[in-house]
């Protein structure tokens, strides 16, 4: 609340950080995190065997990883700072305050791969077979350094899952070290290098097109390599699983098939189960048989490991809801402990950028509409994707809807829908909401966030001393 309030009525603040997020892990835990160790080892394989081949493809493998990470994959790292930042400047503040240190020696960290990462590429030709242990001790190191910078990512995004003892401590090494973070550092590490083993093997498609016993020995040994990382994460999948709060656990089948579609849950499960199985039967064929895969089925496992990680990731994403960081702040922003607070004063009383602090007859659709950008927008549109509308539609059908209804569900929903917040405001907040839904819906109208609308601030604060 003490934020201009960041919206886009079509897509959603949610769609927008899930877009920029997923794309930036699937290249995060593929093409640096694993892919680099791969590499290495591929490069290894090329120099105690002599073979001048292995070593192109390696080379061939990196410049790929090279060009992706440096460019789309550092985008959407800044990306995912400004989007969060704009979404959700309250949690985002937190959770500096908690991991500023964390940050300070991941930046350092992400400096030094960078800089790893250019000279391990650029220096592959110049340093040639004569400094070549050299060489492969320098992608040891990327390997290390790229490790080291999802350590300490996995710290926020576990901590964000549940702080665990801090809580009552708030200490960082409690942050750090809290319950889920050493399980779901087990299961992302192996599965980095599963997804680094599933690409490369893709890549082969179109390094090796004309050399085709190259391409039937690199699909053996990179078959060879998910397979030995399979079991790892599986034990890290199974750990994990198993830490997650049971009542996480039961926001798992609206968070992988929405609310509208969570009927089909076991359907969509299986179908992941089955897509897992058949990335495992075709690395196992190629293990054992690799002449005999077939060349285009190199490219599905790959593909099938992008939508099992993206599944993953909104999963993951969604099951703490209505949390942004459990038991902490709320998804709207607002902490869990100033709730009874701004349940009794009102929300628009301690709220920073609005029109007015009380409502009167003559602003209440406005100030339901200033109500709805703070505790809603976060995760809903107006009539967009995740639409309050045709949630209502839904609920209340196509007939006229009642206010009072209207505004009693506001006040109730969370004990009927577990993933959403507690209405943060007053009875009378509730019902100038309600008002303001039931306008939209005779009028329908965009809703326009601060980036669009501009700021509007309340009298008192506007005729203050140095406002202007």
């Amino acid at each position: 609340m003490d934020f201009p309030i960041f919206h886009l009525d079509f897509a959603g603040n949610r769609m927008l950080i899930a877009g920029i997020a997923v794309l930036h892990v699937m290249i995060n835990h593929a093409l640096a995190v694993g892919a680099i160790p791969l590499v290495t080892m591929m490069e290894l394989h090329g120099a105690r065997h002599h073979r001048p081949d292995w070593d192109r493809l390696a080379y061939r493998t990196l410049a790929v990883c090279f060009i992706i990470t440096t460019s789309v994959g550092a985008l959407t790292g800044v990306g995912i700072w400004f989007a969060t930042s704009l979404v959700n400047p309250a949690a985002i503040g937190s959770l500096i305050r908690v991991f500023f240190g964390a940050w300070f020696v991941e930046w350092i960290v992400f400096c030094l791969e960078v800089i790893a990462i250019m000279a391990y590429f650029l220096s592959w030709k110049r340093m040639g077979q004569r400094h070549k242990r050299a060489h492969i001790a320098l992608g040891a190191a990327l390997s290390v350094l790229s490790w080291l910078t999802l350590a300490i990512i996995v710290a926020i995004l576990s901590f964000m899952m549940e702080p665990g003892s801090w809580l009552a401590r708030r200490s960082f090494l409690s942050g750090v070290f809290n319950p889920l973070y050493l399980p779901q550092l087990a299961f992302r590490t192996p599965v980095a290098m599963l997804a680094a083993g599933l690409f490369a093997v893709g890549l082969a498609f179109f390094l090796t097109r004309s050399e085709r016993e190259l391409r039937a020995q690199a699909v053996r040994l990179l078959s060879a390599w998910i397979l030995a990382w399979t079991p790892f994460a599986l034990a890290g999948g199974l750990w994990y699983r198993a830490r997650v709060p049971g009542w996480m656990r039961a926001n798992v089948p609206v968070a992988l098939t929405t609310q509208a579609y969570q009927g089909w849950y076991r359907d969509v499960a299986v179908a992941l189960a089955a897509m897992a199985i058949a990335v495992l039967l075709i690395a196992a064929w190629g293990a054992l048989a690799p002449r005999r895969l077939p060349r285009a089925v190199l490219v599905l496992p790959f593909a099938l490991v992008l939508v099992m990680l993206g599944s993953f990731e909104r999963v993951r994403e969604f099951i703490r809801k209505p949390f942004v960081i459990a038991n902490y702040m709320y998804a709207n922003g607002i902490r869990a402990d100033v709730v009874p607070l701004l349940q009794e004063d009102g929300v628009l009383a301690h709220a920073t950028y609005v029109s007015s602090r009380t409502i009167t007859p003559a602003n209440r659709e406005e100030a339901g509409r200033e109500l709805f950008l703070i505790c809603c927008t976060r995760c809903h549109t107006t009539s967009g994707v995740n639409s309050v509308l045709a949630k209502l539609t839904n609920l209340y059908g196509p007939r006229p809807w009642d206010r009072n209804v209207v505004k009693g569900y506001l006040r109730t929903m969370h004990t009927v829908r577990p993933y959403m917040p507690p209405f943060p405001g007053t009875e009378e907040e509730a019902g100038a909401v309600a008002d303001y839904l039931l306008a939209l819906r005779r009028m329908p109208a965009e809703l326009d966030g601060a980036q669009t609308a501009g700021v509007r601030v309340p009298a008192d604060v506007a005729a203050a001393p140095g406002s202007r």
